[in-house]
């Protein structure tokens, strides 16, 4: 593919522009695919058009104006890019929420953008919907893709009722690249989610921007899995495939990604470090039951490709087992990647750390994952690594017109045309994270090294990034936790993990008056492992935790009855916890905490 073939923000203008111009230029190629009914399907770029012009009068006639916020709760689908082109071509803003969530949270983050319209999929979600629709005011129509009988609502309609059966596009309302073009809500250093508002002009720079990064073009085939509400997919896997053309097929579910992987067979994938952990883990498992031999080939193979990895990128010499590559590609590279659909050329990790054992391993066996970094509040693709100038122990080098640089602290702020325009309805988080001048403070710790490649190294603020990308703010939740009388102290658990683990000392007089009433003695070695005292106590955490994100859910605990102090060495003279320490200290057990899921 040529570069003319790459449509860029100039010739977008905005999101829907950029759409308009795919469509005008490759009416026949086939723009989605699609599991229903049992079988796989398509959508060309010219029928899209046809489905988004449906979309798009329907909304036209519920009378909302341009700046309206209009809100879709979907798994990744083709409906979910013809409600948000619709959308977007009368000026609407989008707001996209995760497919699962507690009906609080929900109600709070459409109550905030003061949404008008919501599109979801499920009966199930309806259930938790319809528990809250009363403290909706603003919403005037509920979509439910699917029919849903005798729901008692006179705001809800099945898309079959909301949709005409033929339309033409409506031409697109005058809009600017600098305008909103979506609030997505992400969790911070507070319980409730702040509404991170990016313009068109923020997403298309920062799409065009990432394709210096990776060459993309017509013959590729994306599978899109991570949440289109996340930032990471949107721009790469939906703007940014739209901007080259590339057919992007939507996995059934994350439970079958291994079985459309197989099928599908795509060359470009776009994951969290959980993927590549969950197959990695799968790999390894299978080892330890197969013979030495086995064991002793596949390590022989990821040493010898990660060494030609290291000899291509212009960092090792020149090795005799070179020779052997062919030969152990053929008997056991190309068998692990084809879990992969084995043609893959390219794989992005982001969202959080990926673990250094586990990408030495995929390159080693030839697949180059490509690491990078990024914000919700940055569009979000801050730097990556390239092909040809790729370690994979750092986040690369700032993507094209990208500022960075650190402060006293080691704190890394950037700057650029993808930053956001601010955080909706919450002027001092705004003031908080962005300088006059423009700078975002991105609050992590972070080196620049002597090939200006970008490691981050920590976080001045406590944020845990799980492998799934989801940031949770411990300190915020330990906080409501410590609301409890059972617990004297509590530390959350979870960095690079794909589930949260507590750490809670126990209160002595609350812990007895507890223990009494489930009926355990508090004498026995054993009970605070008691399947029947961590059931009810995870339980109670829920509870404590309800004001938080649905992801912000705790599965493991370690009970504790000796307190952390000054005098024990896990808090400082300031009695701030040592949680480096602690976790070095408990390191077996919370390892326990993980073998159980």
């Amino acid at each position: 593919m040529s570069y003319q073939d790459v449509i860029t923000p100039a010739q977008a203008a905005t999101l829907h522009g950029l759409f308009l111009e795919r469509v005008k230029r490759t009416p026949e190629r086939i723009a989605y695919r699609y599991y229903s009914h049992n079988e796989w399907r398509s959508y060309t770029w010219r029928d899209m058009r046809q489905e988004v012009a449906r979309w798009q009068v329907a909304l036209a006639s519920l009378n909302l104006q341009p700046g309206d916020r209009v809100a879709l709760m979907l798994r990744n689908c083709p409906e979910w890019v013809m409600f948000d082109q619709a959308a977007m071509g009368l000026g609407l803003v989008v707001v996209p929420l995760y497919t699962v969530d507690r009906p609080d949270n929900i109600a709070y983050i459409i109550n905030d953008a003061d949404v008008k319209v919501l599109l979801f999929e499920t009966a199930e979600q309806w259930n938790g919907l319809r528990t809250v629709r009363d403290h909706l005011p603003g919403v005037v129509r509920f979509i439910s893709l699917r029919n849903l009988p005798d729901h008692g609502e006179p705001r809800l309609q099945s898309a079959l009722e909301f949709l005409p059966e033929t339309a033409q596009l409506q031409s697109c309302r005058t809009c600017k690249s600098s305008k909103l073009a979506t609030i997505i809500y992400t969790s911070g250093t507070t319980g409730r989610a702040k509404g991170v508002m990016l313009s068109h002009a923020n997403l298309l720079t920062n799409a065009h921007a990432t394709l210096d990064t990776f060459m993309v073009n017509d013959q590729d085939l994306f599978l899109s899995f991570l949440p289109l509400s996340h930032t990471f997919e949107r721009t790469l896997g939906y703007y940014l495939t739209m901007m080259t053309g590339t057919t992007v097929a939507f996995a059934r579910s994350v439970q079958s990604l291994s079985d459309d992987l197989q099928h599908l067979r795509p060359t470009l994938l776009i994951s969290v470090p959980r993927v590549y952990e969950r197959i990695f883990t799968a790999v390894r498992n299978k080892l330890e039951q197969g013979s030495a031999i086995k064991r002793w080939l596949f390590h022989l193979t990821v040493e010898t490709g990660w060494a030609r990895f290291e000899y291509q990128q212009g960092r090792g010499a020149w090795h005799p087992s070179f020779l052997l590559w062919g030969l152990l590609k053929s008997l056991v590279a190309d068998k692990v990647l084809q879990r992969l659909g084995g043609r893959l050329r390219v794989a992005i990790s982001g969202g959080a750390a990926l673990p250094p054992e586990i990408s030495r391993v995929f390159v080693g066996l030839g697949l180059p994952i490509l690491q990078g970094y990024g914000l919700t509040e940055t569009s979000p693709v801050i730097a990556a690594n390239r092909p040809e100038n790729n370690q994979p122990d750092t986040v690369g080098h700032p993507i094209r017109d990208v500022q960075i640089r650190l402060d006293a602290e080691g704190v890394l702020w950037t700057k650029s045309a993808c930053t956001m325009l601010g955080y909706w309805n919450n002027p001092e988080a705004t003031r908080q994270m962005l300088s006059e001048d423009g700078w975002l403070n991105t609050g992590d710790i972070a080196q620049i090294g002597p090939e200006g490649h970008l490691r981050i190294t920590g976080r001045k603020k406590d944020i845990i990034v799980m492998s799934n990308g989801e940031k949770i703010p411990p300190l915020d939740m330990e906080q409501a936790l410590l609301q409890d009388p059972l617990f004297e102290q509590v530390m959350i658990v979870g960095e690079g993990r794909h589930y949260l683990v507590a750490l809670a000392v126990l209160n002595p007089a609350a812990w007895q008056e507890f223990a009494q009433e489930i009926g355990v003695r508090t004498d026995m070695p054993e009970v605070l492992t008691d399947s029947r005292v961590q059931g009810r106590i995870l339980r109670r955490m829920a509870r404590d935790l309800r004001d938080f994100p649905a992801y912000a859910h705790v599965r493991g605990i370690l009970l504790l009855q000796e307190p952390w102090t000054v005098e024990n060495g896990f808090l400082t003279p300031t009695l701030k916890l040592k949680r480096n320490l602690v976790i070095q200290q408990h390191a077996e057990q919370i390892a326990k905490l993980y073998e159980r899921f």
